[in-house]
């Protein structure tokens, strides 16, 4: 009887490290281990490997989701760009760092907020130049993001690619 009960432990356990997948089928959430149908949208594949961002807070996750933030800054800012990191971290607010140092990142700039101005702050659609914590934390509520960082919550930032 132990080896049948091992011979069913072994067999089963590939089938507990099978892919899943989840999709949208009809307006419906769909979670499955078997791949979906040729109708189905939105789908993904949820593997071993954790996806950047899995410890997160649900509601930081929805609002990351709908309005990524980015911090622009350039490398002789360093008061002001130090403030502005650390009130996006001191809120737990994942965001991307992108250094102006080509042209085109410049470019970019000024067509955001109409000059190369720094810091400047990009929370989805909304952007704000210079740095001011009423205005950041205004922009970050309307967004959904928390008030205070998570307990455990690791420094966001870092510079893009």
């Amino acid at each position: 009887m132990r080896y049948l009960l091992t011979l069913c432990l072994l067999l089963a356990g590939p089938a507990a490290m099978a892919e899943t997948y989840k999709w949208t089928e009809g307006g419906r959430t769909v979670i499955s281990d078997t791949p979906p149908p040729g109708r189905a949208t939105a789908v993904t594949k949820a593997g071993t490997t954790s996806e950047p961002g899995d410890n997160l807070p649900f509601a930081v996750k929805k609002a990351m989701e709908a309005f990524p933030v980015i911090l622009f800054t350039t490398a002789d800012c360093l008061s002001e760009c130090k403030q502005a990191r650390d009130l996006l971290n001191a809120r737990g607010v994942p965001f991307t760092e992108k250094m102006i140092q080509k042209p085109e990142e410049a470019e970019e700039l000024k067509q955001l907020v109409g000059d190369l101005f720094v810091p400047s702050l990009k929370v989805g659609n909304q952007k704000f130049r210079g740095i001011e914590a009423g205005a950041y934390n205004n922009l970050l509520d309307l967004a959904g993001y928390p008030k205070t960082a998570p307990y455990g919550s690791k420094p966001s930032g870092g510079l893009s690619k």
